[in-house]
């Protein structure tokens, strides 16, 4: 199930924008495609971040994966579980798997990111 609350980026992140902070992840089915994730290299804290560039690296027992930022912004938090447990993005990457929070530059980039259904349309497509 895809929470209706967020934005999705076509490359598997999503964003929950409260006020100017955004706080990004990956989706379910990113999860899901990389298999058992055994290592995340997240983006220092101040780090100023791209719309549709790296924030981070994901490490699986797949694949090395780049997670992209859906918007611009500055890294302002990071979750530090990640690092001594990457997998509970397996278990929750819409909950407790959250990569990190950032101070959102433009909030009209949020326009060019997919709703729920647009996202789901997205991926039902992309498996084809």
């Amino acid at each position: 199930m895809t929470p209706e609350e967020l934005k999705y980026h076509k490359e598997h992140t999503w964003i929950k924008v409260s006020g100017k902070k955004g706080t990004i992840g990956i989706t379910e089915y990113a999860q899901d495609s990389l298999g058992d994730i055994v290592y995340i290299d997240l983006p220092e804290p101040e780090t100023v971040v791209d719309s549709n560039s790296e924030m981070a690296e994901i490490e699986s027992t797949k694949a090395t994966s780049a997670v992209i930022a859906p918007v611009t912004g500055t890294v302002i938090k990071v979750n530090e579980k990640l690092a001594d447990s990457p997998e509970i993005i397996n278990d929750d990457p819409y909950g407790k798997g959250w990569i990190a929070v950032i101070e959102l530059e433009d909030d009209s980039e949020l326009d060019n990111l997919m709703d729920a259904e647009e996202y789901e349309r997205y991926i039902e497509e992309e498996s084809r």
